[in-house]
Order: C-alpha cells, then structure tokens, then sequence
C-alpha cells in the first residue's frame, strides 16, 4: 500500500514534531484545556490506573503489585475524555485519555477539554503519547533527578498542541486501530514462540539437573514432593550450604541517581531483560560508599546473583549476575556463592526455582532470606556437574538463538508500531482515503493488555504509582 503525504505544509511551533499539513492548527493546551479537582464522595467509582503503555485504563487489568487503600473516597475523579497526566512519570509519557468515569491518584493531573467537540479522545490519547510529545514534557518537568520529574499543570498547559479538523481525526484513529491490532497480533504470535521455546528450554535443563544425563539410573525419592525422585547416588542439600543470602536496603531518595558515583545500585524495575541475557545491563541508579557504609549496606561483589524477593517480578525467574561491586534495593535479593560450589552448575539450579512456592502469604508475593537459604536442592558430584553444564550449553544453544532473533523482530515491530503512530497523527502520512475493514474495540484491547503485560507488572513495582 502506498502511503501519500498532505499537498502542503507548514512548520509545527514544535521543534520535535517538525512540519504539520497545512490546514492543520496548534492551540496552547491552556486554550483547550482547563484543570479540574472534582473528588469522590463515595469511592465506588471505577478505579483507573495511568501508564506509559497503555495510558489510563481500570486497574484490576493490570498486574498492580501495591497495597490498596482500604478507602477510595476523597480521591479525584475524571470524566470520560480526560487526559489524566501521572505527575511523576510524565517524561515517561504517563498519560492518556480516559475511557470512562473513574477514579485517579490525588497526585494525578486531570484536565478536560473546553469543547469536547474539538478532539476526538482516541486521536488525543494517540497524539500525547508520541515520542515528540514525551520529549516535550521531559524539557518542561522539573525536579532534582529524572526519576523524580514532575509536570506542573502550568507546564502542560503552556505546550502547543497539533488539532487537526475532526475528519482527519476519525480517519487517523481508524487506520491505527486497524494497523496497532495487525502489529500486535505478529507480536503475539512471536511471544508465543519465544514462550513454546521457553518451555523447552526449561524442560532440558530441569530434567538434567534433577535426573541426571544417565537414564538407566537407578532412583530414589528426593524427600520433596515438588521435585519427586533424583538418581541413587545423589545428595540433597540446603542452598546454604552453598552460598549466602541477603537482602538489599532501602535507599534515601537524595543519595540515588548522582553522575560519577562509586556503587551500581539496582532495584526491581532493572531486571528488564528478557530472552537468554543473563548479565545486568546499566542502571541510572548509584549511590557512594559512603551512603551504602552509613546505612549498613551489603556491597555485593562480581558474579553475585541477584534477583526479586518482592512483587510480581519475583515470579518471573529473573536472576541476573553482577559484573562489579553493586548495591540493591530492599526488594531485592542476592547471594554469593562458597569456595566450593560450581558456579555454572548453581546458577543453572536457582535459575529453576519456582519461588512462589514459599512464597509469604498477602497481598504482595515475598520471599524471606530464611526461606531461600532452606530450600532442599538435587546436588550431583563433581564430574556430573561439569557434564550437565556441557550438555544444557550444546542442547539449548540453538534455541538461545532462536529466541534472541524472535525478540529482535518484536523489538523492531514496536519500533514500527511507534514510529507509524507518530507519523500518522502529525500529518506526515495521509490517511484519509485509505479503506479499513471493521475492528472490534475488545479485541485490539484485549491485544494490548496481552501484548504488554509482563513489561507492567514490572513497570509498576516500587513505581510509586500513587506517589
């Protein structure tokens, strides 16, 4: 399909949008918009929830690891075709319109349209949400560090927003909608694979690390149910027995995310890799010897292993290994390994573990240094190790390859996700004339919330969604 342009442009008072059509306007947001504070006196409302994925949708679809407050009432309320800007992530682009009345954060902007008729609030939700926009509140938020930006309705309402006529509206929701379902329905069917390879993976090295590469082995009965029976000739033992767990501490705000300090300092939002990657990649987070001294900080050498003891992320077999000196937060945990123990073979083995499953009871999935360190392992001799490590390298190796290709291709899908979007609501393409067969709204929601729903649960642990 051959995508035209518009006959004319002009320059957009946005130096990050570039060039709009012609006919196409730009209004201060002030003269669109005014800021409401209307409060609940019940707090029966739908509660809704505000990211950079997906903009303001209900809470209860997502995967929201926080405690709930046990009122919603006096909390703000918004209107169908709001823009709910979170305050504190907005640089991330942390806004949408809503959908629906609902219920929002106190600390939440909440702004409503002087004529609903000038926008329609897909086209709105689309637009704010681009990467030019994002770069604009990042330019207009203030705040000490870039994780605590904020965007002050004086600064949202000072920014130039494109509207173009309510025609090319309606036209350029309807081909993203047609185009965002298509795209997301490839990037399903590849996390689909990625998951089938996965499994497969995961069935190779749980069964060499519990059985054995021997299959006429005699058996015996582990003594846990969960594992079931392992060769004769093997121990069980404790995880103590071969490293050493702790827990991270909590950071003050002012000692994070300073140029040119000493310590990495990770928390549960920088285990974000995915696929075969086992090494942390870097953190915008660090603190001085000094500050991690001062609050009796544990500094966790190179090689240790690190992962989450709080949240959904726990869940997630997210383990990762330090490449120097590092701190970590007090929703993480670590462990370092003995003189004695195999490090390749170890880290094969907690790789496996299914945390959940002593997992603390509440709202919150957490797990306890005393519970990790008594978890009862297999534990083959020496040479067996070093066999199961040679045979779980050869036989995976090809399904490592596999897996980092298929996530290269959804990254380059999303990239042309986002990039189609933007260029469609700021005029660069044109759609108007392009014929879209009918989309059922469900389904492309239904898409989204599935497409992107490991990277939120995540996203939203420690993210202070209410802060």
């Amino acid at each position: 399909m051959s995508l035209k342009k518009y006959p004319s442009y002009k320059k957009s008072r946005l130096s990050t949008v570039g060039m709009i059509p012609d006919q196409w306007i730009e209004k201060r947001a002030k003269y669109l918009f005014s800021e409401v504070d209307e409060r609940s006196d019940t707090g029966t409302e739908e509660m809704l929830s505000v990211s950079h994925l997906r903009g303001v949708v209900r809470r209860k679809l997502l995967n929201v690891t926080m405690f709930q407050a046990e009122s919603n009432k006096g909390l703000k309320l918004c209107q169908t075709g709001d823009v709910v800007i979170n305050t504190m992530w907005a640089w991330m682009a942390a806004l949408g319109t809503s959908k629906e009345l609902g219920l929002v954060s106190p600390s939440y902007g909440v702004y409503r349209l002087h004529q609903k008729s000038a926008y329609h609030p897909d086209y709105l939700d689309y637009l704010l949400r681009i990467e030019a926009y994002r770069a604009e509140y990042i330019c207009r938020s203030t705040g000490i560090r870039s994780s605590r930006l904020r965007l002050y309705p004086d600064k949202f309402l000072d920014i130039p927003i494109i509207c173009p006529p309510y025609k090319d509206q309606e036209a350029i929701v309807r081909y993203l909608k047609f185009k965002t379902t298509q795209i997301n329905k490839l990037i399903q069917k590849k996390k689909c694979l990625i998951e089938l390879l996965k499994e497969q993976k995961q069935v190779i090295i749980n069964q060499a690390i519990t059985r054995g590469l021997d299959f006429n082995v005699r058996l015996k009965f582990s003594g846990v149910k969960w594992i079931g029976d392992i060769p004769e000739h093997w121990k069980m033992i404790p995880l103590k027995r071969l490293a050493s767990f702790k827990g991270g501490t909590g950071f003050p705000h002012d000692a994070q995310g300073k140029s040119g300090l000493e310590l990495p300092f990770y928390k549960v939002s920088d285990m974000t890799l995915s696929g075969n990657e086992t090494y942390m990649i870097n953190t915008n987070n660090s603190i001085t010897r000094k500050t991690a001294s001062s609050l009796g900080a544990t500094i966790f050498p190179q090689n240790a292993i690190i992962f989450p003891k709080v949240g959904g992320a726990m869940l997630t077999n997210k383990r990762r290994i330090l490449t120097k000196p590092s701190c970590i937060d007090n929703n993480m945990m670590g462990c370092m390994l003995k003189s004695d123990a195999n490090f390749n073979f170890f880290f094969l083995r907690i790789q496996t573990l299914d945390l959940g499953l002593i997992r603390k009871p509440g709202p919150v999935p957490a797990i306890g240094e005393a519970e990790v360190r008594a978890i009862q392992i297999p534990y083959p001799p020496e040479k067996e190790q070093l066999e199961i490590i040679e045979y779980v390298k050869t036989k995976t190796a090809k399904i490592n390859q596999t897996i980092n290709q298929a996530e290269s291709e959804i990254e380059l899908m999303r990239e042309y996700r986002n990039r189609l979007t933007s260029d469609v609501v700021t005029g660069q393409i044109d759609v108007r004339n392009i014929e879209i067969s009918d989309i059922i709204e469900e389904e492309l929601i239904q898409e989204v919330l599935e497409e992107e729903q490991e990277e939120e649960s995540l996203e939203f642990i420690g993210a202070g969604d209410d802060d």
